[in-house]
């Protein structure tokens, strides 16, 4: 844009705006200027006056580092799946609303999404299972952070998990000590105590970004500093985990007798 044209945007004279740039100007210019070169120029006011080295206006910052999108009921849903590819390679640190479901047998995925997904379900599950077999055989490292009243309940079948039929029940924790045993420690799980730590579910793909799942909605946060903070807070659960990953293996075990 050339200092005339600037000019008549803003309705000042060119004589002003010739000034600004040239930095040889007795006067500093008026909020009033400053405001309409930012608007017409499609930056921030405090780049402008050299108070930020981020162009951006804050409306387009606090759009491009924090997002809130659908969660649908499904799941492995294309957003997460995204994340994920997007992710290929990192750490991925992984706090689930209920039992992993990369980690759950078909049997329970089909008790789990059958009410939601009706006649879908089928369709919706072999979808799911390709995208679960890629997440599972890619090159980035997977921790797992579930609360331990969690896999307790749904070994004794109670609360959310009490109309699981045993047999489903019985070859799903067969299944998951299979799979933390042949897939560690490239997949670490662990069990924490919600008593002494609380956890929202959340994701963190390595340093990229972190999402919040708060039930029909993702939120995500993609600046350093929130990225930071949670995944700072998910290794404090690892840290304090009530059993390790070295320790799951014997835990489930002891579940399943």
């Amino acid at each position: 844009m050339s200092q005339s044209a600037l000019a008549r945007e803003v309705g000042v004279d060119r004589s002003t705006i010739s000034q600004l740039l040239t930095g040889r100007g007795a006067r500093l210019p008026n909020a009033q200027v400053v405001g309409e070169c930012a608007v017409t120029l499609g930056v921030s006011a405090d780049w402008l006056l050299g108070l930020s080295d981020r162009p951006e206006t804050a409306a387009d910052v606090l759009a491009n580092t924090l997002a809130l999108t659908e969660a649908p009921r499904a799941l492995v849903d294309e957003q997460i799946f995204d994340w994920h590819k997007e992710a290929a390679g990192y750490k991925i640190r992984h706090v689930p609303a209920g039992l992993p479901d990369m980690l759950k047998t078909r049997a329970m995925l089909e008790w789990e999404y059958a009410p939601h997904l009706g006649r879908s379900t089928e369709q919706a599950i072999g979808a799911s299972e390709d995208r679960l077999r890629w997440m599972r055989s890619t090159q980035s490292d997977y921790e797992i952070a579930l609360p331990l009243f969690e896999i307790d309940s749904f070994a004794k079948g109670e609360g959310y998990y009490a109309d699981v039929p045993a047999e489903t029940r019985a070859a799903q924790m067969a299944y998951l000590l299979q799979i933390t045993q042949q897939l560690y420690p490239r997949l670490r799980l662990y069990f924490y105590d919600a008593r002494r730590l609380y956890s929202a579910p959340i994701t963190v793909f390595g340093p990229l970004l972190a999402v919040l799942y708060v039930g029909r909605n993702y939120m995500a946060f993609r600046d350093t500093e929130r990225v930071q903070v949670l995944t700072a807070h998910f290794d404090s659960l690892v840290r304090e985990a009530y059993v390790s990953a070295r320790e799951v293996p014997e835990y489930l075990e002891k579940l399943r007798t």
